[in-house]
């Protein structure tokens, strides 16, 4: 028997995976037409979460943060069974999922941190990428489990906090990665360059493709034998602030990473490659 904690969007669809494949699944959730609405599939939907997790030898959670979490947790400890496992798919801090998983091993439970990236349709599908660490011997446990909800465990070692680290710089590179996009586009609107141009040109060219090279450049620390000079990228970057201005729009990264960049020529890094930038990071 499993329960699963959380019915948004992933939290929902992880389910109605579990439910194809034959599981039984017990379901709450804070508003609880979200689990009812599951019903339907064949879920069995409490009101209480600690009626919710009686019974079930793994419990899955989908949440906001580790405040809820926590409070959720809190509330369902009375229903839990002796020795369940507890897996948390929440987004959390690295503090949060080292402090859980130190505080439910000292009450008799085993709680494992497994963010995921993943959409709801990759958990409708069973595809996408599940991160874990800590102890290995649950892991191991676990992963039969864990790989039939996606297609990828990826296991960071032993350290409790480390799988949650690894998911939060994933999104921040995504974040970082849609802002740049949101930038570009607000440039090609003051420019009046369709949209269709720019699939035009990244149909043609992927920058993506230079992800590795350019991490493994950035994190070698010798940022000579440039290949685009600070001080050209500089350029290039008052020449997007310049045409932002002349049309008319504001760019919302663009403008930090100028004044980063002024930062490293003010230390006398013009000439060496701009992805010196990082040299603080990686140094």
């Amino acid at each position: 028997m499993k329960a699963f904690i959380g019915m948004g969007l992933l939290g929902a669809n992880f389910v109605r995976a579990m439910l194809k494949k034959g599981d039984q699944v017990q379901v709450w959730n804070r508003t609880a037409e979200k689990a009812n609405a599951l019903e339907q599939y064949g879920a069995r939907p409490f009101d209480d979460v600690a009626d919710a997790v009686k019974g079930a030898d793994i419990i899955h959670i989908t949440l906001k943060d580790d405040e809820t979490v926590d409070g959720v947790l809190a509330a369902a400890a009375a229903g839990l069974k002796p020795g369940a496992l507890i897996v948390d798919h929440t987004t959390t801090s690295v503090a949060g999922a080292v402090t859980r998983t130190r505080e439910w091993k000292e009450r008799g439970f085993s709680y494992q941190h497994a963010p995921v990236f993943m959409g709801p349709p990759n958990a409708l599908e069973s595809t996408g990428t599940m991160l874990v660490s800590g102890d290995q011997a649950l892991i191991g446990l676990l992963e039969p489990e864990l790989s039939k909800m996606t297609g990828k465990v990826l296991n960071f070692g032993s350290e409790p906090g480390r799988a949650a680290g690894m998911k939060l710089l994933g999104n921040l590179f995504l974040i970082a990665f849609t802002s740049g996009i949101a930038d570009m586009l607000t440039l090609a609107k003051g420019l009046h360059i369709p949209v269709s141009d720019l699939s035009t040109l990244f149909d043609t060219w992927n920058p993506g493709a230079l992800l590795p090279a350019r991490l493994k450049r950035m994190t070698t620390g010798d940022f000579s034998n440039a290949s685009w000079e600070l001080n050209m990228a500089r350029k290039d970057t008052r020449l997007f602030l310049e045409e932002a201005q002349h049309s008319g729009v504001s760019l919302a990264v663009i403008p930090a990473v100028a004044a980063e960049m002024d930062r490293w020529i003010a230390k006398g890094h013009g000439k060496d490659d701009w992805t010196v930038i990082a040299k603080d990071a990686v140094s």
